[in-house]
């Protein structure tokens, strides 16, 4: 069984409340909900919350909600310990992680994430990008595109093996990434990011609402 996991406590300090705030005429955790139901390989969407306002809207769209202990709440909790939790509860053979704060996916970007996980028998996949930022001064004036760089995971999806979780491990030995658009890498952590990201998902919808009008037109 693949259970997709939603880690979404209800006291983020940036913008408070933001899991459950409107974003395009959705909760912002609902983006996350929505992406793993439209998965065709995922068995069961779980959110882990303490939150009793973020249990009622994750379960308005679908997904079961696992009560987090409080302890697992709090600042100084890890993501690992919260998975540890879910899997002891699910017992599930593979593990995706969605990121609330991350809404901007592409249709099959989860199912791609599986299918590169299935097929390169690694230990876990995360998405990202080829970064090439350094600190100011550490580079000598290099141009950009003679900088190495390195792959930056973008918290949008992860997928994982269970036995790395219940290692408490984040990662494992080997590791597969999928690379993202630039949409896609956004993650709001701020209110500046709210609006950047309310802005692109309004273009994504509207280019879905433009390749369903040429379907419909197509099929006439």
């Amino acid at each position: 069984m693949l259970v997709a996991v939603i880690p979404a406590r209800g006291g983020s300090k940036g913008v408070p409340r933001k899991n459950i705030l409107p974003v395009c005429g959705k909760p912002l955790i609902a983006w996350s909900i929505e992406s793993a139901k439209n998965s065709e390989l995922v068995d069961e969407v779980v959110v882990s919350t303490e939150d009793p306002e973020i249990k009622a809207v994750s379960e308005k769209w679908g997904a079961r909600v696992i009560d987090r202990p409080l302890e697992l709440a709090s600042d100084e909790a890890t993501t690992v310990s919260v998975l540890q939790h879910v899997v002891g509860i699910t017992n599930p053979d593979e593990v995706v992680v969605l990121q609330p704060t991350s809404p901007l996916r592409a249709p099959d970007l989860i199912d791609r994430c599986i299918k590169r996980y299935r097929e390169s028998n690694c230990d876990n996949v995360a998405t990202g990008y080829h970064c090439k930022m350094r600190a100011f001064g550490s580079y000598d004036n290099l141009r950009r595109q003679d900088l190495e760089g390195f792959f930056y995971d973008d918290g949008n999806v992860y997928v994982l093996d269970p036995e790395v979780i219940k290692a408490g491990r984040w990662s494992g030995d080997r590791i597969e990434h999928v690379l993202t658009r630039r949409e896609e890498t956004y993650e709001i952590d701020d209110e500046i990011d709210f609006f950047i990201v309310e802005k692109l998902l309004e273009r994504e919808v509207a280019a879905v609402i433009v390749r369903q009008r040429q379907t419909a037109s197509d099929g006439i």
